[in-house]
């Protein structure tokens, strides 16, 4: 993740023309929250925020990051299998957020379009579903590999390099695998090195759009771009 985006501000920052077209107080919905940053800026924001994500782990960091700024948000523990069970009694949101890659999560095309169609029952009419995703198309063309950091980064006040371990499988239907190391490097020259592993389900960007339509959205803005690491899609609730 840059490293701009590792402050709550920073991470709102990257979906500026969205945020400042909300309405104040509006209802926002981070549904896979990971540390925060996007939840807190938000709420710093005066917008009525709930958070959550599959982790305990996460949901507790995000509690913590939110008392450490002092703003009001609501929290909980709640895959996407579990949404509409959980929040379908709540108000509509006028967006819901499904960022930082996460959707790759979803075990398969079946998991990913129930996932989308929980998102989109959710909303408001014209509310918006806002999803980020790494270029796939591109991650599998490269194959397995281990993409070392050609620059410093700061993490926890600390330089520190970051690598990853890509496991590519032939088929894209297949779970992938990545490592994730950060090596972070103290003013005394030793070393502390945290890693984390995780399992991807990769799609290709059409399958993507294909799927948020027969989720009831309609695509209003997508930055794909097949030479891109990343892209963003915005979808829209009409009915």
């Amino acid at each position: 993740m840059p490293e701009g985006k590792l402050t709550p501000a920073g991470s709102v920052a990257a979906f500026g023309d969205l945020v400042e077209r909300l309405p104040p107080q509006a209802r926002v919905l981070d549904c896979a929250c990971g540390t925060g940053q996007l939840a807190v800026g938000l709420a710093a924001l005066g917008l009525d925020v709930t958070a959550t994500d599959a982790s305990a782990a996460m949901v507790r960091r995000t509690r913590r990051l939110a008392e450490q700024h002092g703003v009001p948000l609501r929290t909980a523990r709640v895959s996407w299998d579990q949404l509409s069970d959980t929040l379908d009694g709540s108000p509509p949101f006028d967006v819901v957020f499904c960022v930082g890659n996460s959707l790759a999560h979803a075990e398969g095309a079946s998991a990913r379009f129930d996932a989308l169609t929980a998102m989109s029952r959710l909303l408001s009419r014209d509310g918006r579903l806002v999803l980020t995703s790494r270029t796939w198309e591109l991650v599998r063309a490269r194959g397995s590999r281990l993409d070392v950091g050609q620059r410093l980064v700061r993490r926890q006040g600390r330089d520190a390099v970051v690598v990853y371990n890509w496991q590519i499988e032939q088929r894209w239907d297949e779970e992938h695998r990545l490592e994730i190391a950060v090596a972070q490097v103290a003013s005394d020259g030793s070393v502390l090195t945290r890693s984390e592993r995780l399992s991807c389900w990769p799609f290709r960007q059409e399958e993507l759009v294909s799927q948020l339509q027969a989720a009831g959205l309609e695509v209003e803005s997508n930055t794909f771009d097949p030479d891109a690491e990343n892209y963003t899609v915005v979808a829209v609730k009409r009915a």
